[in-house]
């Protein structure tokens, strides 16, 4: 069976999964000390040139990758956009990174997913009225809900996905 590939047939129901929830909820976080040396010549750089910053979805999935691209094609392409690391302005709150989405005018994020991870997390750092949410879902028809690996979408279709949500 040396290479063999195992496919577990398990069914969900999407409907159901999709509608559980779980009421509001905070964790503890252990402090950290110093910061990252280059976010925060990064972060610095961005509060100076009055930089847009662009969350995206971090998670493993197809619809993470989908929002990582749009975001990275976004920055690439839109002068006053710039990346910013959802780690560090989250979890280093001493950090210029911190600093940089708090002082902004305004901040984009998108996600991946129904979840609305780094959107719900970001309403929590900043105003909610600054935050331009973009979702992915609507954009290519919830096609890929019932897929999770992102290599198991060929790239060309990752990328023109990506492509429709930066437009």
């Amino acid at each position: 069976m040396k290479g063999a590939k195992i496919v577990l047939a398990l069914t969900v129901d999407k409907e159901a999964a999709m509608n559980n929830s779980t009421p509001d909820f905070s964790l503890a976080v252990e402090g950290v000390k110093g910061v990252c040396p280059a976010g925060e010549v990064y972060a610095k750089q961005n509060i100076s040139n009055k930089k847009v910053p662009v969350f995206s979805c971090e998670g493993p999935c197809i619809r993470g990758e989908i929002a990582r691209l749009a975001a990275n094609l976004v920055a690439q392409e839109v002068p006053s956009f710039e990346r910013c690391c959802y780690a560090e302005t989250f979890l280093v709150p001493h950090s210029s990174m911190t600093a940089w989405v708090k002082g902004a005018e305004k901040v984009v994020v998108i996600d991946g997913c129904f979840l609305k991870c780094i959107g719900r997390i970001t309403e929590n750092v900043i105003d909610k009225e600054k935050i331009t949410w973009i979702d992915t879902n609507p954009i290519h028809k919830f096609k890929y809900l019932d897929v999770m690996l992102y290599t198991d979408v060929p790239e060309d279709a990752r990328n023109d996905v990506a492509r429709k949500v930066a437009d």
